[in-house]
């Protein structure tokens, strides 16, 4: 098992340096030894990465600008979720800036040249950005929940104090749990070998797909499960689209992570080939992972009305002419009766 570990590196000739990604959690590529420069593989994939950065620092972007353009106020619940939703962009534009650039240059250069403290601590990060998306995601599904089926104790949790304090622990959870990758991380030269695993990357692996993945996914599904069947009192198309909507947003988060997972627990614990099929695999994986952070916007915001409304009334006060106020309507209306009442009468 050493030598396939070993060889799960990207191999880039004699005199080159190389981050030992061995416990990576976004490293997929570095699973096939045959992607160079130039190879158009290696062009494909410069694209879609390119693509998937694009669009998901535009709109992540977009949803960062519509609610810090909001003014303060409001119903708690709403400044609650808005709270949440912001923290989920802050995480998913912060892991396609520590991700994605960086894994593009494993086909577009023929070394690591951010040298060792990147080597460790863009990895790390790229893992915290991560898990804190993913306990965000289940943040908000636990926040449906309780505002749904504990509608009469929600007043008192749906708080901006406490979306706050929840967000705090989210950032201190993940940064503790993805300290390890840090440590795991080796910077090597030219074909010095990776070291053997060792059981403490093994159990951080397992930690991952547990805490990152598998739980997560139980405790999404159980809350928005609840959730759908808490609202059957509704009209039929009102339940009936609130449950397609829970139904996208586990899909989308089961099928994204689903893939990586499958390679990661392959390579550490099993056989993994190292081949054009292996490669394609890993880098649909990968994409995979790095599209869930343009699609979360999408599900977690444009969705929902509320974020409708404020889109609407952020864009149209920055971008378009000014509304009138109902103040100046009422007084224009006011003065024009005034007006023609004393014409009338003349």
């Amino acid at each position: 098992m050493g030598e396939q570990e070993d060889n799960f590196v990207l191999s880039l000739g004699a005199n080159t340096s190389k981050c030992n990604i061995e416990t990576n959690q976004t490293g997929a590529t570095t699973c096939w030894s045959g992607a160079t420069r130039g190879d158009p593989e290696g062009v494909i994939v410069l694209v879609l990465f390119g693509l998937i950065f694009l669009l998901g620092m535009v709109g992540n972007t977009l949803v960062l600008v519509v609610l810090g353009c909001l003014r303060p106020g409001g119903h708690p619940s709403c400044c609650a979720t808005n709270i949440f939703i912001l923290n989920l962009s802050i995480a998913e534009f912060s892991f396609l800036l520590f991700c994605v650039p960086f894994q593009a240059t494993i086909y577009s250069l023929p070394e690591w040249i951010f040298g060792a403290f990147f080597c460790k601590w863009v990895h790390c990060l790229t893992m915290a950005t991560m898990l804190v998306s993913i306990f965000t995601l289940v943040a908000m599904s636990v926040d449906r929940y309780i505002a749904v089926v504990h509608a009469k104790c929600s007043p008192c949790i749906h708080s901006k104090r406490n979306a706050a304090l929840g967000v705090a622990v989210i950032w201190l959870l993940s940064l503790l749990i993805a300290i390890p990758a840090a440590q795991h991380q080796v910077l090597m030269s030219g074909h010095q070998q990776a070291p053997n695993g060792s059981f403490s990357k093994q159990m951080h692996k397992i930690t991952i797909l547990l805490v990152g993945y598998l739980l997560p996914l139980v405790l999404i599904t159980c809350c928005y499960a609840k959730v759908v069947k808490n609202i059957s009192k509704k009209s039929e198309r009102s339940k009936e689209k609130t449950a397609q909507t829970m139904c996208l947003v586990i899909a989308v988060f089961l099928l994204s992570w689903l893939p990586h997972h499958i390679i990661t627990m392959w390579a550490k614990f099993g056989q993994f080939p190292l081949n054009n099929i292996s490669f394609t695999f890993c880098i649909i994986s990968q994409c995979l992972a790095y599209g869930k952070s343009c699609i979360n916007p999408i599900i977690y915001a444009f969705l929902l009305e509320n974020f409708h409304k404020a889109c609407r009334q952020v864009f149209t006060r920055k971008f378009l002419l000014q509304p009138v106020p109902t103040e100046k309507l009422v007084r224009i209306r006011v003065e024009n009766f005034s007006t023609t009442h004393l014409t009338a009468n003349v």
